[in-house]
């Protein structure tokens, strides 16, 4: 009896529904134009470049049906602010920007903390606050409610409420979208957490999960990239044995994937928002609490020293053919984090391209999906969207863009070239691997 009466009281309240999304990146955006099907919605940025391109429905992250998007602004259900009082009236606001790391790889949530002053200052009696950014277990009530209290002058789970639902955006991704992953949801009461897990069922075609805390929904999410991040350092680390050995790995994982239960994992660089930052989160309040968290720790030394390791690799081979290496003619194929996805955030493809430039080696990057204009304005390193049409002496094919597996690289080597290909994509060349 009582569920049924909190279910009729969370239908009356979905039906004056506003949300407020902070933050329009890889994850607001996708976020803002589902709901904004649905309910009125106020997305929220304080990038205007950004805004601009967006009320003129360009999205340069490409993980917005352009149909759907512009659906949503023509119903005018979907409105784009970057004046935080305009989300004044919004009932519900869902806080989605970056969770980053510092140079010393410590959690910065200064981003996070921010756009949870910007909210308190407009907060309202009976107002629900849902976290998606990826944070330590712990985060969203020991450090976001304190500040949502103190600026709003309101009482938690009296006067208002939070929830976290964690994202799981894939970039790049077509077939895994919002709405077709189940999302995982959570609230800081029993009426919160069922209302916020009906309210992200009305977008999520998958469905949802409802975890029994804010803090279960903290740790599951902070754990999914920190299991990738120690699968990929173990295929790393068996790269350098094999390659020691004068094997193949990509052929070792082609026989071991033959086996049912073999977990698909491969070598290569590990960038990227998520992988190569979530783990020094949990690395971190482990520590707080006086464990100190060897596997977790070691995945990030042997993935964050992988870039050092392409580039030796590259210049023992050099030194091997009697390539001058300050002389070198050297290709880089690909800058973005990952495969076919424009995101140049954190990418460990210029690590290498910068410890190859000290040595004078003369390089050429080429990214077909990459914007110019920003990578310039990021790294301040000029790139081409096309293939080059000239000979080199050195090709890194860096990221597995479908591009690249269409090159006939005979155009672009001479006798004694050498392709370095990183992830195992060319099989109409002979190539050196990790």
């Amino acid at each position: 009896m009582i569920i049924l009466i909190i279910v009729i009281e969370l239908i009356k309240a979905m039906k004056k529904t506003k949300i407020g999304v902070i933050g329009l990146g890889y994850v607001g955006l996708p976020l803002a134009v589902e709901f904004g099907l649905k309910f009125k919605t106020v997305g929220f940025d304080i990038n205007n470049k950004r805004l601009n391109q967006l009320k003129k429905g360009v999205d340069i992250t490409n993980e917005v049906n352009s149909e759907k998007f512009m659906n949503s602004l023509k119903k005018n259900y979907l409105s784009l602010e970057d004046d935080i009082l305009k989300l004044k009236d919004c009932n519900i606001y869902i806080i989605t920007v970056p969770t980053p790391i510092d140079k010393n790889n410590n959690p910065d949530l200064s981003p996070l903390l921010k756009a949870t002053e910007e909210v308190a200052k407009i907060l309202s009696k009976d107002d629900i606050v849902i976290y998606e950014s990826t944070v330590y277990p712990g985060c969203t009530e020991e450090d976001c409610i304190p500040v949502l209290e103190k600026i709003s002058s309101l009482k938690f789970n009296t006067d208002f409420f939070c929830g976290y639902s964690p994202e799981r955006i894939n970039p790049g991704d077509k077939k895994h979208t919002l709405t077709n992953i189940l999302k995982v949801t959570s609230g800081s009461n029993k009426k919160t957490s069922i209302f916020v897990d009906n309210l992200y069922k009305q977008i999520i075609e998958a469905g949802t999960y409802l975890a029994p805390s804010i803090k279960v929904a903290e740790a599951a999410k902070i754990i999914e990239n920190s299991q990738r991040d120690i699968n990929i350092a173990f295929m790393n680390e068996l790269s350098k044995i094999f390659n020691m050995l004068d094997i193949n790995t990509y052929e070792v994982l082609k026989a071991a994937s033959t086996k049912w239960n073999f977990l698909n994992f491969k070598p290569g660089l590990v960038g990227g928002h998520c992988i190569g930052v979530d783990p020094y989160y949990l690395a971190q309040k482990a520590k707080q609490i006086g464990y100190n968290p060897e596997i977790i720790l070691s995945g990030r030394r042997i993935n964050d020293g992988m870039s050092t390791h392409v580039v030796n690799q590259l210049i023992k081979e050099m030194i091997k053919r009697k390539i001058d290496v300050s002389e070198a003619e050297i290709l880089i194929l690909g800058l973005t984090f990952k495969e076919n996805c424009p995101d140049t955030r954190n990418t460990r493809v210029i690590e290498i391209i910068n410890q190859l430039d000290e040595l004078n080696c003369n390089i050429t990057v080429c990214d077909p999906v990459a914007d110019k204009k920003e990578v310039f304005d990021i790294y301040g390193l000029k790139i081409t969207n096309s293939i080059p049409r000239k000979k080199f002496d050195c090709i890194l094919v860096a990221v597995s863009h479908n591009q690249f597996k269409l090159i006939d690289f005979s155009n672009l080597t001479r006798n004694k070239s050498i392709v370095y290909d990183l992830k195992g994509i060319i099989s109409n060349f002979n190539t050196i691997t990790l």
